[in-house]
């Protein structure tokens, strides 16, 4: 008899503004392949197509998109929207665990799966009136998010009570497991590391969309791309810098941010005032077949978050055939051995790095065929079989 999970996420493709739909997506996809039976509860009716697990809507009164974004930091604002529409996020993720226990007391299932600050609140609501475990999921920590400064009490605080509640806590690297034990008084004993993964193929096969890079590369120049959202955890401006300092000893290198985020605007005047605007470009934020052939046009891929709980576009540059460079101060440089690996302040070695991968053709070889290999262990469905391992423990079955 397979398990009943009920499962709470704020957000799933194409409706994302990150990484955490989509783990929400690739691992509920891998879940139901291994004979879980999922109901994935949103706060708000979408146009998802997901046929492998059983949506349900909380019906919310609508907020306006993207401001639902999962990731601020700061504000939590919302824009202002008429009727009984939520003041704020904080407002949004209260609504959405008074619902949330309201589905518990008419839905069947064996436990509760919460993914993040958003969905803790939910999570806590439908244990305590249906008495199933819970098992919390953290993908970031506010501590990652605001980069250890400015911490928001309100979300800490719901961090720490979905965390408290937890019957078995999921953390996406050893990194995130440390943070929790340091900052949110978590035992180690309770933790399970859940390393996120990738469907490798779906990067690997060739785009449909034309290289518009190509002018460019047919002149002889490389191209190094950051993918991500532009904001402080990700550490653009170590890319600005690194970028910098390649550029005094080979000016033959165009660097490419794909993304969007809150700091856009200072990321682009402090390129100007670095004095490498004429070697930048801003693709935006872009997804499905446009983010595959960003990939697949790069040279090479950089990584350079301050704190990243895991990173999952080091697994889709690599998956693409991209040789990376990632930040130690991530979950991904522990389940990757065939990347460069920097601290994120060290951009003087992170550009003898870049300047090593673009020059020497051998290495860039060895880092694509090699991390091509590893890349495909690194999987969705080995990622669902340690997560039923943690819900076979939870309900006592293992």
């Amino acid at each position: 008899m397979p398990l009943k999970v009920l499962m709470f996420g704020w957000e799933l493709p194409p409706f994302n503004s990150g990484g955490l739909g989509v783990a929400c997506y690739g691992l509920t996809q891998a879940l139901s392949q291994q004979d879980v039976d999922i109901t994935f509860v949103l706060p708000q009716k979408q146009n998802v197509k997901a046929d492998f697990l059983r949506l349900v809507f909380a019906d919310l009164p609508k907020f306006a998109w993207p401001d639902m974004n999962p990731y601020l930091t700061s504000g939590l604002g919302l824009k202002t929207l008429p009727g009984d529409a939520p003041k704020d996020l904080i407002d949004a993720v209260r609504r959405y665990a008074l619902a949330a226990a309201e589905l518990a007391q008419k839905l069947q299932f064996d436990l509760v799966h919460a993914h993040d600050w958003l969905c803790f609140p939910a999570g806590v609501a439908a244990n305590s009136v249906s008495g199933k475990p819970l098992v919390s999921h953290v993908h970031a920590t506010e501590f990652d998010r605001s980069g250890g400064s400015s911490v928001n009490s309100v979300v800490y605080g719901f961090e720490r009570q979905g965390l408290s509640q937890s019957t078995a806590v999921i953390a996406v690297s050893n990194f995130t497991k440390n943070l929790l034990t340091k900052f949110y008084a978590t035992p180690g004993s309770k933790i399970d590391v859940v390393h996120n993964g990738i469907n490798a193929d779906d990067f690997a096969r060739p785009t449909s969309i034309q290289d518009a890079l190509a002018p460019l590369k047919a002149r002889g120049f490389k191209i190094v791309s950051y993918i991500g959202r532009i904001t402080l955890q990700k550490g653009p401006d170590y890319f600005l810098k690194t970028a910098q300092l390649v550029l005094r000893y080979d000016p033959k290198v165009i660097f490419m941010i794909v993304g969007s985020g809150d700091m856009e605007k200072q990321i682009i005047e402090e390129a100007i005032g670095l004095g490498i605007s004429d070697h930048l470009l801003f693709a935006g934020f872009l997804r499905g077949e446009e983010l595959r052939q960003a990939y697949r046009s790069s040279d090479l891929f950089i990584m350079p978050s301050v704190s990243e709980p895991f990173g999952i576009t080091a697994l889709e540059a690599v998956a693409a055939g991209t040789p990376a460079i990632v930040s130690k101060q991530s979950g991904v440089s522990e389940a990757l051995n065939h990347v460069l690996k920097a601290d994120f302040w060290d951009t003087e070695e992170m550009a003898n790095q870049v300047l090593s991968v673009i020059s020497y053709p051998s290495l860039h070889h060895t880092l694509q065929a090699n991390g091509h290999t590893e890349v495909k262990k690194v999987s969705w469905q080995a990622a669902a079989a340690k997560t039923i391992q943690v819900y076979q423990k939870v309900l006592g079955r293992k």
